[in-house]
């Protein structure tokens, strides 16, 4: 790993707060901080709510409605560690404060879209000042905060994301009963403009003192894998895992990253040090971290089409019932209560046991869900409860493991595991759903919509919606045992990396 020489740090000005008690004001950063990231992590969802009046008024095809959603998650994935980089090279400070202005600047314009075209730009435009907000956030957090308060302050970080995302469909629904579609862009816009005013009187410049040259390679083949990687994710449950389409973006993505992995070993600056991976700590975490958003993210997007399809509630309604699991997280974490239980465990265990209660609470929700909301509420419970515990302790030991000078790539790679676990976890878990839909009632290999449409009386209908519900279960199962499986992973990889630093 690289490390600066005593002469290159003594020519740097001080870059790091106060020690030994962190920044006297990092308590009030951390609440700006939480801000951005609650714009950028609500836009991740609040649009799925205003699809029917874009297809309305825009007279937006399905496929303009995808790529309005997926233009945001596609760009803001692609850059996640090429921001980090940035960030670190030029000051996690001013990279937070353009990323501001560029999220801002494209909820405007987003806001005022007067056409799917302008509305799909817009949204590329939000998802580059969203990788920047991702990745600096988390690293400016580490900065100004003591180790001893690293983990609550995480856990709070965690926490708002938890939030975001929970409320993202809630706060759609309100703002698309009293205005206009354009109202959930515009909504953004005094958030913005209010956390880029405290960014620059709060917040103190950071960077990597050393000063690297920039990784332009590096950075074109991190954006251009990481974006394909995605995309072919995404593209999978709707054009086939075997389509053409699909095989050559997978295949891009793979070269792609290969050389990008390749480069980083030759490059005398590399953006991302393949050392990282050597280290127990980072590849423990960094499994766990896939594996715990791959059966949560995915689970949870089923969830509610349970919700709505088979409970027959609307999305709003769907929403709050689903509000249990981001509650609990906030209150465990807000309150410090989930940091003080990771402190007594211990990292791996707290990460091990976090996602053995998620797992239980995914199982809870396969095997009681069909009968009513009362298995579900008590999923949503552990799954909030294991969560609270695990995610913080995973994303804190993904950046203790890389040097404070990297804080910027480490948010990046927390940032890029969060997208690739999710959106694999929604591709592969739909895909199960949606085979096991279609073994049982042939029919169904449109949409279960469809299926309801077509289905002959009340008797038939039952079947579909037992037929959804058995798939479903199946699905959620996968995700729980990922989720386990990811808990006895990176305990186990942590483990030995704390027995191989006290020898």
């Amino acid at each position: 790993m690289t490390t600066s020489s005593p002469e290159q740090a003594a020519a740097q000005p001080p870059q790091q707060p106060p020690a030994p008690g962190g920044h006297p004001q990092r308590w009030l950063i951390l609440g700006v901080l939480c801000l951005a990231v609650l714009t950028v992590v609500l836009d991740n969802t609040v649009l799925n709510v205003a699809i029917p009046s874009l297809t309305r008024e825009l007279d937006a095809s399905t496929s303009d409605i995808q790529w309005m959603i997926n233009a945001y998650s596609l760009v803001q994935s692609g850059l996640l560690l090429t921001a980090g980089s940035a960030a670190d090279r030029y000051g996690r400070k001013k990279m937070l404060a353009v990323g501001l202005v560029l999220f801002g600047t494209g909820s405007l314009v987003a806001g005022l879209a007067g056409s799917t075209g302008q509305l799909i730009a817009a949204r590329a435009g939000m998802g580059v000042g969203g990788a920047l907000l991702m990745t600096t956030v988390l690293a400016v957090a580490i900065q100004i905060f003591t180790p001893e308060e690293q983990p609550k302050a995480i856990g709070i970080w965690a926490a708002v994301n938890s939030l975001g995302f929970a409320a993202g469909p809630l706060l759609g629904g309100l703002l698309l009963d009293h205005f206009w579609w354009g109202a959930i862009f515009l909504v953004n816009l005094p958030v913005a403009a209010l956390a880029l005013v405290a960014v620059v009187t709060l917040v103190p410049e950071s960077k990597n003192p050393r000063g690297d040259r920039p990784d332009v390679p590096g950075a074109v083949l991190s954006t251009i894998g990481m974006a394909a990687l995605v995309f072919a994710i995404i593209s999978g449950p709707e054009h086939g895992w075997t389509s053409g389409r699909v095989l050559l973006t997978a295949a891009v993505a793979v070269v792609v990253l290969a050389a990008f992995a390749q480069w980083e070993r030759r490059v005398p600056y590399p953006m991302i040090d393949m050392h990282f991976f050597r280290d127990r700590r980072f590849t423990g975490a960094v499994s766990g971290g896939v594996l715990i958003t791959f059966g949560m993210g995915g689970s949870l997007f089923l969830l509610t089409q349970h919700m709505q399809f088979v409970l027959g509630y609307e999305p709003l309604e769907a929403g709050l019932r689903t509000a249990p699991l981001a509650l609990m997280i906030v209150a465990l974490n807000f309150t410090g209560v989930a940091a003080k239980w990771a402190a007594r465990l211990g990292t791996p265990r707290a990460i091990g046991l976090g996602m053995l209660v998620m797992a239980a609470g995914l199982a809870s929700v396969a095997t009681v869900a069909p009968g009513g909301y009362t298995g579900t509420l008590l999923g949503l419970v552990l799954i909030g409860t294991g969560a609270a515990v695990a995610s913080p302790a995973m994303s804190h030991a993904i950046m203790s493991a890389i040097p404070p000078e990297k804080a910027g790539v480490g948010g990046g790679i927390n940032g890029t595991v969060a997208e690739f676990g999710t959106g694999l976890g929604v591709a592969v878990l739909g895909a199960l759903l949606n085979a096991r839909f279609a073994a049982l009632i042939p029919m169904a290999a449109a949409s279960l919509p469809m299926a309801l449409a077509q289905a002959d009386g009340a008797a038939e209908r039952g079947r579909v919606l037992d037929a959804f519900s058995s798939g479903l279960e199946t699905s959620l199962l996968v995700g729980a045992s990922a989720v386990l499986l990811g808990g006895l992973v990176a305990g186990a990889l942590l483990r030995r990396a704390e027995r191989a630093d006290k020898t």
